[in-house]
């Protein structure tokens, strides 16, 4: 079901919360999504209904683009993604995409959103989102950042679909675990896996682990 008008107008009316929202990652502004509390502490998760008001262009003023990165597999995400999702599952994917060239606003007075999800958004689109800021601070003096405005889309994909069906292409589900795909599943997981393993010899992902 969609929100109607004053619930969107609800969700996106900043004048009063202002003060009571976490800032972003460079500390310079408060977030322009309302937030809500997730499993992981560090991580900015907002809702569903949330998702589909930003992306409905009700923040045009303020907001130049919304970049929505879907960690699932593949099979996956041909199973039916969020329309516009970009399906970054890798590391290298991640980092070629979104930093070797980061994507800036046109406008000063305007913000690029990034938002992960996976299929339950409690490993795969959370471990992204880790991925992207720690490497964003790396290439940055602090408290600077490419992108200091992240967030996590809580419940992920699952939770999404059932409520915004027409939000999706094409209008379907393919859970991670579905029986026609074990041998893509395993296929995909190793092939994270080992990219992974490369990377901790030269001792990312053990600062990974301290963030």
């Amino acid at each position: 079901t969609f929100c109607n008008h004053t619930e969107i107008e609800k969700l996106l009316d900043t004048s009063e919360s202002d003060q009571d929202r976490e800032l972003i990652g460079d500390f310079t502004k408060p977030c322009v999504l309302s937030t809500v509390e997730g499993k992981h502490q560090d991580l900015k998760y907002i809702t569903p209904e949330m998702m589909v008001s930003a992306l409905s262009g009700q923040l045009h003023h303020v907001v130049e683009r919304i970049v929505v990165i879907d960690c699932r597999y593949p099979y996956e995400f041909e199973g039916g993604h969020i329309k516009g999702a970009l399906n970054l599952y890798q590391e290298e994917q991640v980092e070629e995409y979104l930093l070797r060239t980061p994507i800036a606003p046109l406008s000063p007075d305007h913000r690029v959103l990034l938002v992960f999800h996976c299929e339950f958004s409690s490993e795969r689109g959370p471990r992204m989102c880790r991925f992207v800021r720690e490497r964003d601070r790396t290439m940055n003096e602090y408290p600077n950042l490419h992108y200091p405005e992240i967030y996590i889309l809580k419940g992920g994909y699952k939770e999404f679909f059932p409520h915004f069906r027409m939000q999706c292409e094409p209008q379907g589900y393919r859970p991670m675990h579905h029986q026609d795909f074990k041998e893509d599943l395993r296929k995909f997981r190793l092939k994270s896996r080992t990219w992974a393993g490369e990377r901790s010899k030269r001792g990312l992902y053990s600062r990974l682990k301290k963030l």
